[in-house]
């Protein structure tokens, strides 16, 4: 039975890689190298609690990721979310290079990402795959930002800003990955197999969430725009993504909010009524419920 895993319990990975760092409870990386041994509980079936990143340099990694089975090749990335189930073949892992990033699921929501950059349309719900190939030159520009990553982990413990050079590293990492999945939209968009209809539901409300999340915050106002119920709504939007309509809702408005907070210059009123709050005790009581921390407090920190 598959177990959940946190940043304090990835403890193993560290005894086969040749360089390793990790930022308390936000993130680790690990560069794995041929000949540094694997443990044998590495087989194990586990979901990590967070976003993780697999970029294969060299050799094969034998991978079963939701009960379907890959083989990683080199110049191929991996990417799995807190509901992806993930088991390694660890007796035939004695040849790959590869450099791995697991990334909290608290840090993901802390990171600065201006959705108004991300198109909804790029990406087709019913052809998810947790592998991209990658060219060459694709494949050692995301390794020098990793790189980058460790070396400031690594390099700068006892400075205040790693924290925030690392959160703006990643948001890096993440754009990178964008432009290659627009690339790759932009020369199969003629070629897309029809959607079924629920897949069409899906990929209707999160465009609908993209484009209207500052004004709208409530499940029926996108179930409207989709002539069905709130409850099918949410039905579907939950078996699809493995989080409710509600959640991608929130998630949209609070990193939305975020960004004003740390980079707009707004206060916390003027960012209140932009995102559609009544008045600016609400959208606190909004924000402290979901982040654990008022939006004063947040952007101080």
């Amino acid at each position: 039975m598959e177990q959940t895993i946190e940043i304090s319990q990835i403890k193993n990975i560290k005894s086969f890689s040749s360089e390793y760092s990790r930022f308390g409870e936000d993130y680790v990386f690990a560069h794995i190298t041929p000949g540094n041994g694997m443990p044998s509980d590495i087989s194990a079936a586990n979901r990590f609690d967070g976003l993780t990143m697999i970029l294969c340099l060299s050799g094969n990694i034998p991978m079963d990721i939701n009960l379907s089975s890959y083989e990683i090749a080199a110049n191929s990335l991996v990417i799995m979310g807190a509901n992806d189930i993930m088991r390694i073949n660890a007796s035939d892992l004695g040849n790959i290079e590869a450099y791995t990033l697991f990334i909290s699921s608290k840090f993901m929501r802390d990171i600065n990402i201006d959705f108004n950059t991300v198109n909804p349309k790029r990406f087709s719900l019913n052809r998810r795959t947790p592998i991209v190939a990658l060219t060459p030159d694709e494949s050692s520009l995301l390794q020098r930002y990793w790189e980058l990553l460790h070396l400031n982990t690594a390099k700068n413990t006892e400075s205040i800003y790693v924290r925030s050079i690392s959160r703006n590293l990643i948001a890096s990492i993440l754009y990178q990955m964008m432009q290659f999945a627009s690339t790759r939209a932009e020369d199969t968009e003629d070629t897309e197999r029809p959607r079924s209809r629920r897949v069409n539901y899906v990929y209707d409300f999160m465009h609908l969430v993209h484009k209207f999340h500052k004004q709208e915050r409530s499940v029926g106002f996108y179930a409207d725009k989709l002539f069905i119920s709130p409850k099918y709504l949410s039905l579907i939007i939950k078996e699809s993504t493995g989080r409710s309509a509600a959640e991608w809702i929130d998630e949209y408005v609070i990193l939305e909010a975020k960004n004003l907070l740390r980079f707009s210059g707004k206060n916390v009123q003027q960012i209140a009524y932009e995102l559609n709050f009544s008045n600016q005790s609400s959208f606190g009581k909004y924000f402290k419920h979901l982040t654990g921390m008022s939006p004063t407090e947040f952007q101080r920190s």
